[in-house]
This record gives C-alpha cells, sequence and structure tokens, in this order.
C-alpha cells in the first residue's frame, strides 16, 4: 500500500488544469489507485459509477450495512467485492483509498478510522457534524500526510471552474457582492432545516471561488416556519467578507418554481450564473458603476456625479458539459497521485461548518452577526437572552 508522507501538501492554485476530461487516460497512470465505496444508499451508487470511469482508481469494495443493497449496486460490476464490515475494507492492502457516503453522523467515526489506517479519504459533505471534529480530522490527515478531500461537487461542474478563473484570474476585478438564490418545491427534510441543507451547495462554491486573501469574517441569518414543519423551510443568509463586500444566500423548500441563480459583482464585470438556462448557463457582463477617484476630478467634471455608469458587451463562454462527480474522482485520484492537497480539501469543509454553525447561531441570536474563525469567541446565550434578542 503506498501512503503520501512529509510535509502537508499546499493546495494547487491554478484551478481545473489538473482535473483530466471526464474518460481520458491518467498521464501518470502507470498503476491504479486501489478504491472502497462505503455507503450504497442515494449518492454511494453514483461513486461506484464514476470510479469505475475513472482510470485512475480501482474499485475493489463495496461496503454498506445492508449487503443486499451493496449487489444491487454493484450489478455488473462482477470484480467488485460486497461487505458489511469497514474493518474488513480498511485491513485489504489493495485499498489506499475510501470515498465515504454515508449518513453525516457517521463521518467523523468513519473517516478517522480510514486515515488511522493509512488511507486517503473522499467524503461527502458535511465533513462531519461538528466544526472540532472537522478540524481534528484535517489535523490527522496533515500528520499522516494523507488526502482528505470534501465531495463538494457543484466546485467540479464546469461552469463554476470557469467562474473560479475568471475571479482568481482577475477578470471581474474587485469582489463587489455574491448573491445566490437555491430555491424549489422542495422535499422537507425530517432531521435538519432549510439552511442545513440547501446552503451548503452556495457557501462551497463561495469558498471555492473567493479570490486569495477574501474571506468571510461574519455570519447573520433569518429564517421562518410558516407552514409549521418544526424546522425552518426559508432563510436569508448574509456573510460579511474581509473586504467589505457581502455575500447572500436565499434557500426555500417552499417556492413553487425552481431557481437556481448565482451572480457575482466584480469592479470590472458581473457574472451571471443561470444554471437551468442550459443555452447561457453563464454570461459575463461588462455593466457596471464606477466611482471617479477624488484626485482625478478636475473642475470641467466636478460639476458631475462622481457615479458613473457603464453599459457595456455580455458575453457568454463557451462550457463543454462534463459530469461533475467525474471530476471530482479525477481530481481525487490526481491528490493522491501528485502528494498534494485536492482544490476541495478538508480544510474547505472545515470552513463552509464554520459558517453553517455560525448561520444556526445566528437564528439563536435573533439575526444578529456572528463571527466566523476557529478563534471567533461566540458565547453561550441563556433562553431569556434569546427570547430578549427575538
Amino acid at each position: 500500500m503506498s501512503t503520501q508522507h512529509g510535509p502537508t501538501p499546499e493546495a494547487h492554485e491554478a484551478p481545473g488544469e489538473h482535473v483530466p476530461t471526464p474518460g481520458a487516460a491518467h498521464p501518470d497512470a502507470v498503476r491504479r489507485i486501489g478504491l472502497a465505496v462505503v455507503g450504497a444508499g442515494y449518492w454511494g451508487p453514483n461513486l461506484v459509477r464514476n470510479a469505475q470511469q475513472t482510470p485512475a482508481l480501482r474499485l475493489h469494495w463495496l461496503c454498506d450495512l445492508d449487503e443486499e443493497r451493496s449487489r444491487r449496486v454493484l450489478g455488473e460490476y462482477s470484480t467488485v467485492r460486497s461487505t458489511t464490515s469497514f474493518d474488513e475494507v480498511l485491513a485489504d492492502d489493495r485499498v489506499e483509498a475510501v470515498a465515504i457516503a454515508t449518513p453525516a453522523a457517521a463521518h467523523y467515526r468513519l473517516v478517522r478510522a480510514a486515515l488511522e489506517a493509512g488511507k486517503h479519504v473522499l467524503v461527502e459533505k458535511p465533513i462531519t457534524t461538528t466544526a472540532a471534529d472537522a478540524a481534528d480530522l484535517c489535523d490527522l490527515a496533515d500528520r499522516r500526510g494523507l488526502v482528505l478531500m470534501c465531495d463538494h461537487t457543484f466546485c467540479y461542474t464546469p461552469v463554476v471552474r470557469r467562474i473560479r478563473e475568471l475571479v482568481h484570474g482577475g477578470g471581474i476585478g474587485d469582489i463587489q457582492f455574491f448573491d445566490s438564490v437555491r430555491i424549489n418545491l422542495g422535499l422537507v427534510q425530517p432531521d435538519v432545516d432549510v439552511l442545513w441543507d440547501l446552503a451548503p451547495h452556495d457557501l462551497s462554491i463561495l469558498d471555492f471561488v473567493l479570490p486569495p486573501g477574501v474571506e468571510p469574517v461574519g455570519v447573520s441569518a433569518q429564517a421562518a416556519d410558516p407552514i409549521g414543519a418544526g424546522r425552518a423551510c426559508v432563510a436569508y443568509l448574509t456573510v460579511r467578507l474581509s473586504n467589505g463586500a457581502l455575500a447572500h444566500c436565499h434557500v426555500n423548500w417552499l417556492s413553487p418554481t425552481k431557481v437556481r441563480t448565482t451572480l457575482i459583482g466584480g469592479s470590472r464585470r458581473t457574472l451571471v450564473w443561470d444554471d437551468l438556462n442550459p443555452q447561457a448557463r453563464l454570461t459575463v457582463h461588462d455593466r457596471g458603476v464606477d466611482l471617479t477617484p477624488p484626485d482625478e476630478l478636475t473642475d470641467a467634471i466636478r460639476h458631475r456625479a462622481l457615479i458613473s455608469y457603464r453599459v457595456g458587451d455580455m458575453v457568454a463562454p463557451a462550457l463543454v458539459e462534463q459530469e461533475a462527480l467525474r471530476n471530482v474522482m479525477a481530481e481525487f485520484a490526481a491528490a493522491v497521485t501528485e502528494g498534494r492537497a485536492p482544490l476541495t480539501d478538508g480544510r474547505s469543509g472545515l470552513r463552509v461548518l464554520q459558517l453553517l454553525h455560525a448561520a444556526s447561531r445566528s437564528l439563536e441570536l435573533g439575526g444578529a452577526t456572528v463571527p466566523v474563525g476557529a478563534d471567533a469567541d461566540v458565547p453561550t446565550i441563556t433562553a431569556q437572552e434569546r427570547a430578549a434578542a427575538r
């Protein structure tokens, strides 16, 4: 079994360039990385299918407490064994990596056991249920020199990768706002509110596309349960960024129409992502507001407003349709082979989890802004204080 050791690798700074086109042979695929998938429920079958179609991976096991369900998922994959024993998977020296797609409550135990066994890990979001547990797993992976990757699938779609390239390359200028809407007449979940169900998608995208040096510093949230479901069904989340900009997310289970849009405004251009428009999923608008710096004012223009509006062209970049999960598997394999951190490593999962916890605390405080980060000192409040805050 091959395990990477040594200093913690740095995350790749050139987005997407090392993520092969789905189905293409990996250039260094002299050997294939032995893989086990854990969980044969909703997401596990997708991992199995994409692992089988990724040249750099060789799937050996599908592990689930319901072995009959595993056998149904495997179907034609007769060379892949099924088991109910996670210990049996970890004891197999052919298995260098595991992909975990189980309920979130089991993530910490399974991921920690895999890392302690020397296995690289790809884990479905959320990475764990608490930020402390997520930080512990990240530290353990660092100490062992192992890859810990979060399956933030949206970050591996061609459109989000292009957005990251435009933002990180300075194509839109300085970030001024991020506004996302994710609403639908959706399924009210039995165990989480709408924030924890839908907002992780948008928060993982925000974390992925923000340029270096810009990070969340505070979160405020408002939510409502107008149908009496016992948990928030409509929510609005505002993230304050370190450069003074705001990121806003609207999530809703009750909308009769489906909307999936994200706007990212920059000082030079604005990006509009409409995920329900396959003909023009991403458009780049050379439109915005310009502010004349005071030192550039002349007597001839002092009588005019300092703010001017710029109306330019709109372009729709060509995007090759690819299955995002195939890119996830290819990135995981490449990170293991190259001994580097993946684009969505464990700490990206930790950052998303910190935002979700801050949002939940903000709801408890009646919408107050809650600081973000490992060093944020968020005091515990009493029931009386919570009632007063509301």
